[in-house]
């Protein structure tokens, strides 16, 4: 998962993803900083569960994944997407040459 950074489009990573079909890059969109937060989340489980582990399986590293929080909630958001869009107006309002 990367972000939209040109380098990550360059021929010779191109090239390089054409040898290795078995390699998917996942973008994510353009203006959408928030979800470094789960690249950086994938960054976290892979310091502390998979380069850690001893795995002397296929599967363990799987395992270890799914049992590294053991008391998951979902994120709940409480507001509407009017509510942040009126925010995020007057956000840009305030700030000089916004419109650019």
């Amino acid at each position: 998962m990367l972000d939209n950074y040109a380098t990550h489009k360059s021929p010779a990573i191109k090239t390089w993803l054409l040898a290795h079909p078995r390699f998917h890059l996942h973008f994510t969109p353009t203006g959408s900083s928030w979800l470094n937060l789960v690249g950086r989340w994938f960054a976290e489980l892979m310091n502390k569960q998979t380069r850690r582990g001893v795995h002397k399986t296929v599967r363990a590293p799987e395992q270890d994944t799914r049992t590294w929080n053991t008391d998951p909630r979902p994120y709940i958001g409480t507001k509407t997407a009017n509510e942040i869009l009126e925010r995020l107006a007057s956000y840009l309002n305030r700030i000089p040459d916004s419109e650019d």
